[in-house]
Parts: structure tokens; sequence; C-alpha cells
């Protein structure tokens, strides 16, 4: 190949202009291949054969209407963009320019905006570029890019990991693992803005200071336990079930308000805490009053309203001799 210049002539061999133009196609006054450059012979495959037509190559999208190599000369002022015809899913851009008296065609192409998909795609080396070529560069940007935005990702999911553990420690309980208050005022407020049908029972223990003035303040939090175990137990992962002070719950029963569901379900907590608790060779013995409301007994369910009512079940169940439920009625 030669070059003309005003004042000098220069030659470049094959080797040569492969080395400077790795992405080159070197085509004949027709528009037929003589030679490929060898990242571009990649890229095209099988198809890069001597004599390949310029319009069998690639598809034109950029001169619009163009197809054979004289047209996107004739219309793109020698800027154009490619596609390969083979499947390739690389769009490529370059520029063209006429070579002298002989008519040859020297096309330069790159991969552009598709750098990373092809280097990817192709299993290219910064061997198949030039080295003026900054296409290694972008891609190490590229890649710090990407390390840095997966960094942050998982930065971001840590951070929200412990926001998240950090709202349910402030819910829970940390003795007996149930909700605490703040969270079963939450429940009660969104259920009665949404008059939802529920139930409430509000428990307390019966002879519970006694455990601890006989067996110790560790029986006292071993029964606790317990009873959150015994309560996580009998209820469904939808219900909740709260420790709101010393030895006093809350179980909150959604979507169920039949007043015979509601006293069997008390019923059977109140059976399982009657169970004697051992611990460390003593036996802690302690029973389980339950005062029990439920939101269908009210026009205009008001959680104050509710704990109210619950409160003065718990108390009627207390009077009538404790280790039982009582359920009040709206008024009563």
């Amino acid at each position: 190949m030669q070059a003309d210049h005003p004042t000098h002539r220069i030659e470049l061999d094959s080797a040569t202009l492969a080395r400077f133009m790795p992405m080159h196609l070197l085509l004949d006054s027709k528009g037929l291949a003589l030679a490929y450059g060898p990242t571009l012979a990649q890229v095209l495959g099988a198809a890069a054969v001597p004599g390949a037509r310029f319009e069998d190559l690639f598809e034109v999208r950029s001169p619009g209407g163009a197809v054979t190599v004289e047209e996107v000369l004739a219309r793109g002022g020698n800027r154009f963009r490619l596609v390969p015809r083979n499947g390739v899913k690389a769009g490529l851009r370059g520029l063209g320019q006429r070579l002298g008296p002989q008519g040859g065609i020297l096309l330069n192409l790159s991969f552009g905006i598709d750098l990373i998909s092809a280097v990817r795609d192709l299993a290219l080396t910064d061997a198949d570029f030039a080295a003026t070529d900054l296409a290694m560069e972008l891609l190490y940007l590229a890649e710090a890019n990407a390390a840095v935005t997966r960094e942050l990702r998982g930065l971001n999911l840590r951070l929200e990991g412990a926001r998240m553990a950090a709202e349910e420690e402030a819910m829970t309980d940390p003795l007996t693992g149930l909700r605490n208050r703040r969270a079963a005022d939450l429940v009660l407020d969104r259920l009665c803005a949404a008059r939802a049908g529920f139930g409430l029972l509000h428990m307390d223990l019966d002879y519970f200071k006694a455990v601890n003035d006989t067996l110790g303040h560790a029986a006292g939090d071993f029964v606790l336990e317990t009873v959150g175990r015994i309560l996580r137990e009998q209820l469904r992962a939808e219900d909740c079930a709260a420790r709101i002070g010393g030895d006093e719950f809350v179980v909150i029963v959604a979507g169920r308000s039949d007043p015979k569901t509601l006293q069997a379900i008390a019923g059977r907590i109140i059976a399982r805490i009657d169970e004697p608790m051992v611990f460390e060779g003593g036996t802690a013995r302690v029973s389980a009053s339950i005062g029990i409301v439920r939101s269908a007994d009210f026009a205009a369910p008001d959680a104050t309203q509710l704990l109210a009512s619950a409160d003065r079940a718990l108390y009627a169940a207390k009077h009538a001799g404790r280790g039982r439920a009582v359920l009040l009625a709206a008024g009563e």
C-alpha cells in the first residue's frame, strides 16, 4: 500500500498496516476484500475471505440507504456505522478513504460503545488492539466502575440488612423473643384503621411473684421464656404475641373474632401454661388469666378503647378465680 503526501510518498507493508490498524479492511475498486486486519478477521470469522463483497460482510446502519462501500463513502463523508452479517453482536463505526489512482479503499473500524461486549464475546486481549488504542484503558475503567458498583450494592444491602435488624430489635422483647409493646400498638393501630375483624387477648401470669420470691429471678426469666415459646407454638404466623411488661402479655388474633374460637385459643394457652415448669431441679408453677375482647363488638374500634376493655376482662378473670379466660362484650 502507498499513501500520497504533498512532499512525501509512504509505503506500508501488510504487517505494518495490521500492527497500526488491526481492525482495517482493504478493498479493491469494486468493493471486494483484499486484506483484513487480524482483529477484524476474528470479528468476521469464516466470512473473512479474500474476494468477499463489502455488502455481504456488513449491513450499513449509517449513512441511511447505503448498501455498497461506494454509497457509504459518497453519502457518509467517509464516516459510517456497520453491523457484521455473521451474527456477531457488535456495532462497528469507522472511517474510510480512497487510495489514489488505483481506486482501492481502506476502511479502519472500531467497536465504539460495543467494546465491552465485543471483548467478552470474542475473547479479545490487549494484543488485538493498536498500542495507541484506548480500548484496554476503557475496559479497565469499566471494570473498576463495575467493581465499585458491586461494592456499593453490597454496602447498600448490608446497610439495609442492618437497618432491618435494628428495626426488628426495636420491635422485639429481648427475653421472650415476642413482640414488645411498641410493636403491639402498631399492629392494633393498623388493624383498627383497616376495620379488620380480630380478637384481642390480654394475659397476666398468676403466682409469678411467688416464683421470683422462692426460686429466684433466673427461674422467673425461665418461666417468661417458656411462656413466650408456648405462645409462639399456639399461634399462627399472622397473629401477634407481645410481652408488654413484667408478666403481662397481649395476643392479637388476626381475622378471627368468633367467640368460641377465641375461647378455644385462650383455653389451649392456659392449659399449657398450667403445666409444671422444671428449672434447675425445682418446679415453677404458674397459671394464666386472660381477658378477651372482639373488634366486632365496637362500632369504631380504637386501640386504646380495646386495650382498656381487655384489661377489664382480665380483671374479671382474676376476680373469678384465676387460671381462666373471660370474654367481655362492648359496654360491659
